[in-house]
């Protein structure tokens, strides 16, 4: 592929607005300018422009052109996941998410066995290292740091109160590859391990707890800036006693995580949660599980059966066990059903969560200098074209 790059005829998706008919273009995997079909002064075109220099050129017939979408609460799809602990799942996840337009995600771990935690973020270290052109940007560790009062689908056997030297030993394997760790805050040790987790740069966020309010906002005090799937694993809002939902929604240092599949949430609330937040800090998730993009059936989560039922993913208890949905269904969930507009939409899957895991100085929008993860798509969502840095991603049905 050529290292100059031309997308035209695209209508370009800005975190506030939509620019019609503009053009888009790239060197050296970075966008360089972003301009209308003919240039400000229409002293030249872009064919002119194209004539001049090496440039492929990508007519976008019309279509979208936006960030790519960044997933940092996934599990797995396509019948593999993250604790799997081997390069061929990992894969099959980043291939499954590259085709619903993800171009970021983080590999989120489960609770399970320290050795299998460990395990799956050496393959996870390994494979980054290994695989340069890669959607994989990290680890999310959900857990074991939990209360199993809500554990949710966690698996209890595994559960664990917070402890230095297990989170010490785990970022030692890690080698800079984890990102997110989740935890309960009211455990006890979670506020030093919160502080710890902090002062080492990775983003802490609140999940699986029964915390109080006022516990919670000790523990965003020491570093806490996300809330895991935001009502789910968590004791529920109540009017004397707000837990993690009210100290969520209120205090304007914490992104909250939805997931929009019309199963976890209902749209009320969804919509109640944007009202409260603003588009700024809602971050979309899918915390998709390996049953994502297969058929009905059981499955296997964290050690647990699962059972899939009309795309519905449940433990034998009931208890919802992630979801079988990608980031292109929940943006058309936003767009189509709830009728948000597009391009808030959008930045609930780009731009919020690049700022929540401080990459947003080059992921998450088309700005000039920033990486050209870009996907194209239609009127109903369907994924047309992804690059990766500027290069296209064969076996697209491109364009």
């Amino acid at each position: 592929m050529k290292g100059k790059t031309v997308i035209k005829n695209v209508k370009v998706v800005l975190p506030d607005k939509v620019l019609e008919n503009y053009c888009v273009i790239i060197e050296d995997g970075k966008i360089v300018d972003i301009m209308p079909f003919m240039d400000i002064d229409n002293s030249r075109s872009i064919d002119s422009l194209v004539s001049i220099g090496d440039y492929e050129v990508i007519d976008g017939n019309h279509n979208y052109l936006s960030p790519g979408f960044i997933d940092i609460h996934t599990h797995g799809n396509s019948g593999f996941d993250i604790v799997d602990g081997y390069y061929h799942a990992l894969d099959m996840i980043a291939e499954y998410n590259i085709k619903n337009g993800v171009t970021s995600f983080l590999g989120t771990v489960i609770t399970s066995s320290l050795d299998d935690t460990k395990r799956a973020i050496k393959n996870v270290k390994e494979y980054i290292n290994k695989r340069k052109n890669t959607n994989l940007i990290g680890v999310h560790l959900e857990g074991p740091f939990f209360n199993p009062t809500k554990k949710g689908a966690q698996n209890e056997k595994y559960i664990i109160n917070p402890d230095l030297k297990v989170i010490s030993e785990l970022l030692e394997v890690s080698e800079g590859s984890v990102k997110m760790v989740s935890i309960a805050p009211e455990l006890e040790g979670a506020l030093d391990v919160i502080e710890y987790l902090r002062n080492e740069g990775i983003r802490v966020t609140l999940a699986h707890t029964d915390a109080k309010y006022d516990q919670v906002i000790r523990a965003i005090d020491k570093g806490i800036t996300i809330a895991t799937h935001l009502f789910n694993g968590m004791s529920s809002f109540n009017h004397r006693e707000p837990g993690p939902v009210g100290a969520s929604l209120v205090d304007d240092r914490v992104y909250c995580e939805i997931i929009a599949d019309g199963v976890h949430l209902h749209d009320a609330t969804i919509l109640l949660t944007i009202k409260v937040k603003g588009y700024d800090k809602v971050i979309l998730v899918s915390d998709s599980m390996r049953a994502a993009g297969l058929n009905d059936g059981e499955y296997e989560f964290g050690g647990q059966k699962v059972y899939v039922k009309d795309g519905i993913a449940r433990l034998s208890s009931g208890n919802l066990a992630g979801s079988t949905t990608d980031l292109r269904k929940s943006v058309y969930y936003m767009v189509k059903k709830l009728n948000t507009s597009l391009y808030e939409a959008v930045k609930m899957a780009t731009i919020n969560p690049a700022k929540a895991l401080d990459i947003n100085d080059r992921k998450g929008s088309i700005e000039i200098g920033k990486d050209a993860d870009l996907i194209i798509f239609d009127d109903s969502l369907n994924i047309r074209l992804v690059m990766l840095m500027g290069r296209k991603v064969e076996n697209m049905g491109l364009i």
